[in-house]
């Protein structure tokens, strides 16, 4: 009886069971991705992309072909929860996927509870392609005036966002970008002391301004409403109020962790469901809370591909190692970075050129040359 295998979400965690489904397929698995777009855009280039360092297919893998090109079926739609008794996935279209075991990779969203819905000119950091089409606009403005940007969010997205916003202004005979971050409570004030402090000189130097000691309440078409009541005109504005996971998986009767996320054992797997496994972003580690960052998404893919692979054949599950400090590195528009590991802090080209050189080699390692 031919097993099947189903993976929810085509990202940064699922990349090696993607690159190694014509061998699952030769073995006899039915394998379904499920993916919202034919496309999966790497995350941590996203602000270069606003930024201009590198365009939308430079950052992006071909997920629909890379799935069908091996006999295995994609499906462009929604998951929006799951029925872990009956193995059903439901989906936004209405229709269902039946599994044997079902992986997790549905990734994360931007909070967006103080946006005003359809507010024209205001872009959420996610998903990714929004900061293409807040390129767009940025560069359309700057063509005619120096442009009044907002950057709502007190953390690294808001911080890398502001630097290429700032750098997308002056390209092409740009006008300019005056950018403003509303940075809540204190401005990047989980990061170290010591990339803090470069942060702020670099945005300091740019003219970037920080309103900080209390939060934003509200945003609305070309306008942030604080805490006190002040409201301050942009032209345009990019969210980026952190990220949670979808709320899929409470509601779907799984056992999940404060954030909402799949709560997952030290082999990325379900407890009370181990047939359910998951990674990156959507996910809540039992052993120890995570942080948003792409760099255990990456570190989980040995472990996922083994994993899923060990539920068909009865292998023994391989445990996940978060590992310990990671490297940081933050893109702050036109060729600048800022490094951070084990209290070392480096800014400048070297800090973006190391970012680049890393990034590039991940989507060159797993993106099909054709």
């Amino acid at each position: 009886m031919t097993k099947r295998l189903v993976l929810a979400g085509a990202g940064h965690a699922h990349v090696m069971i993607l690159d190694q489904m014509p061998e699952l397929v030769r073995h006899g698995l039915m394998i379904t991705v499920i993916g919202p777009a034919a496309l999966h855009y790497y995350s941590g280039m996203g602000p270069g992309m606003l930024g201009g360092a590198y365009n939308p297919e430079s950052i992006s893998f071909p997920v629909r072909s890379m799935v069908e090109r091996t006999g295995a079926t994609f499906i462009e739609d929604y998951v929006t929860g799951l029925d872990p008794k009956e193995k059903l996935i439901f989906l936004k279209s209405g229709k269902t996927v039946k599994y044997d075991v079902a992986s997790f990779n549905t990734g994360s969203e931007v909070p967006d509870d103080i946006v005003e819905k359809g507010a024209e000119d205001v872009f959420s950091v996610k998903p990714i392609e929004n900061l293409w089409q807040g390129r767009q606009r940025l560069l359309e403005l700057a063509a005619k005036g120096e442009v009044r940007v907002g950057v709502v969010g007190g953390g690294p997205g808001a911080l890398e966002v502001a630097g290429n916003a700032w750098a997308a202004g002056l390209e092409k005979s740009g006008k300019g970008a005056r950018v403003r971050i509303y940075g809540g409570r204190k401005f990047l004030h989980k990061l170290p002391q010591g990339v803090q402090k470069r942060a702020r000189q670099i945005l300091s130097q740019r003219g970037i301004e920080i309103i900080e000691g209390q939060y934003a309440q509200k945003v609305g078409p070309h306008r942030v409403t604080m805490a006190d009541n002040n409201t301050y005109e942009e032209e345009i504005i990019f969210t980026a109020l952190g990220v949670r996971p979808r709320p899929l998986f409470a509601p779907s009767g799984l056992s999940t962790g404060k954030d909402g996320g799949l709560l997952v054992n030290r082999f990325l797997q379900n407890p009370e469901y181990p047939e359910i496994f998951g990674g990156g972003d959507c996910i809540w580690f039992e052993a120890q809370p995570l942080d948003k960052v792409g760099v255990y998404a990456v570190r989980q893919n040995p472990v996922l591909l083994h994993n899923v692979r060990a539920a068909f054949t009865g292998e023994k599950l391989m445990p996940f190692n978060p590992g310990g400090d990671y490297l940081l590195i933050f893109n702050l528009g036109q060729g600048r970075g800022i490094l951070h590991k084990k209290g070392f802090v480096i800014d400048g080209r070297m800090a973006f050129w190391l970012k680049d050189y890393i990034d590039r080699k991940f989507i060159k390692k797993f993106k099909p040359e054709d």
